[in-house]
């Protein structure tokens, strides 16, 4: 074959926005997917991070707007000391206030079928049904990748620079050198169904996410449909063994312990058509990586990060990784910035947003806690005021200071403005003294002006 500029490895979220944003900036991009969409992928809940700031960006907002998808305003926590529920909105914080204070929770079937087909549109070559099988290397450098085609005949392909956005079973990650190392804190299995007819919470708030503590662990309610509904429960490591043997037994008796979620299913069924007639089981262990990045490969997304899912950060940790590696990869191929430069940059902000989710998480895991700690706490590790913290960071939205921009929500913001005011809407500060700033399309990274 011959060669591109980049090769992407996966087709999830993560995938389509670092295939999309670099051909968008005119690069020769193949994207190797060895499922064929749609296909079935649990982390249905989105954060206004996501929909307002990268599918903005990306230029895919409006359809995901006509996709139906149930919207998101906040969410319910029974959780901790606290013996009511409560709940959070958005809306509440003023980055997320007025048209963007709600998010979605979405069929990921549909939701990254329309991410891949968008990457398609951008101008990525998009080829379903190709298994990656490595990496090719010269001398310290990653140069392209093995894999089998369609037809299964393994094949090779050059490119300047891979984006491994594969997930957390990636046979690529340690290519880039250095360890995955798994979080001794969160260590979880987690076992998940899905039911037609459950409850919903009042209006305005029937789209919002639940999260219920009980004594083994946690459960999502996510309301995907007026009718469907995604249950899963999050299991302590030690008490991983109720989960083994006969798993529709574990699952009742999971739902019987946790009484709210048992009483939002009192009507419902579990559903019959395929993908949600089974359940599932994952290992939620969460971990992150000593290196991210080598010369000529970056990893995205579950290849790179993972945390356990109480904040729905999944996809926005996947998307807004994949944004930091287009950017350091246009800019690298634009010759405008040097590569080290351009991956220092992707490596302090994409480890600065995974680990505000990490250290927040552990103190959220104190479940001895009332609400009131858990916002002291938020405050603490953001740098805000409590309530706002706990606000803006379950949306998505705490990567830097407001007021810099420095936050993809807040990029689109930026764009927007731009795009009204040119150079009169001032100069971005970068995020980190000595940094780079993004430039007003989004795409790349560019030395701040002095």
């Amino acid at each position: 074959m011959t060669g591109y500029d980049v090769i992407v490895v996966g087709g999830g979220p993560g995938g389509s926005t670092a295939a999309g944003l670099t051909a968008a900036d005119g690069h020769r991009v193949l994207l190797l997917e060895q499922e064929h969409f749609p296909r079935y992928r649990i982390g249905e809940s989105l954060l206004p991070a996501t929909v307002h700031g990268i599918c903005a960006l990306l230029g895919v907002r409006d359809e995901i707007e006509r996709a139906g998808f149930v919207r998101k305003r906040g969410g319910l926590f029974r959780w901790g000391s606290d013996p009511e529920p409560w709940t959070f909105a958005f809306a509440a914080s003023d980055r997320m206030a007025g048209p963007t204070s709600y998010a979605y929770q979405v069929e990921r079937t549909r939701f990254d079928a329309i991410l891949l087909r968008n990457a398609r549109r951008l101008g990525a070559d998009v080829r379903e049904g190709h298994r990656v099988l490595g990496t090719l290397r010269d001398g310290g450098r990653i140069t392209g990748v093995r894999f089998l085609d369609g037809a299964g005949r393994e094949r090779e392909a050059p490119a300047r620079f891979v984006v491994d956005a594969s997930g957390h079973t990636s046979r690529l990650h340690p290519d880039v050198g250095g360890t995955r190392e798994y979080s001794p804190d969160f260590r979880n299995l987690a076992l998940f169904g899905y039911f037609r007819g459950g409850a919903r919470l009042p209006e305005p708030n029937a789209g919002n996410i639940v999260c219920a503590a009980f004594d083994a662990g946690w459960f999502w309610y996510i309301p995907l449909s007026d009718t469907l509904t995604s249950v899963g429960a999050v299991v302590r490591q030690e008490c991983a063994a109720r989960v083994q043997g006969d798993q529709e037994a574990a699952y009742r008796g999971l739902i019987a312990d946790c009484p709210l979620i048992g009483e939002l299913l009192r009507d419902a069924r579990r559903a019959t058509e395929a993908p949600y007639d089974r359940l599932r089981v994952r290992k939620d262990y969460s971990y992150d990586r000593t290196a991210l990045h080598c010369p000529g490969m970056v990893l995205v997304g579950d290849a790179a990060c993972f945390i356990d899912p109480v904040f729905s950060s999944g996809v926005h940790l996947a998307t807004y990784s994949a944004l930091l590696a287009a950017r350091s990869i246009n800019s690298t191929l634009s010759g405008q910035v040097p590569e080290d430069r351009c991956f220092a940059e992707f490596d302090a902000r994409y480890r600065r947003e995974f680990g505000l989710f990490r250290d927040f998480l552990r103190g959220f895991y104190r479940l001895q806690a009332d609400r009131g700690a858990y916002y002291r706490h938020a405050g603490r590790i953001t740098g805000g005021d409590d309530r706002t913290a706990f606000l803006d960071l379950v949306g998505g939205v705490t990567s830097g200071d407001f007021d810099t921009f420095g936050d993809v929500l807040a990029e689109g913001a930026q764009l927007q403005l731009r795009g009204l005011l040119g150079a009169a809407a001032g100069e971005e500060p970068p995020m980190f003294p000595g940094g780079l700033v993004s430039t007003s399309d989004g795409r790349r990274w560019r030395v701040p002006d002095g």
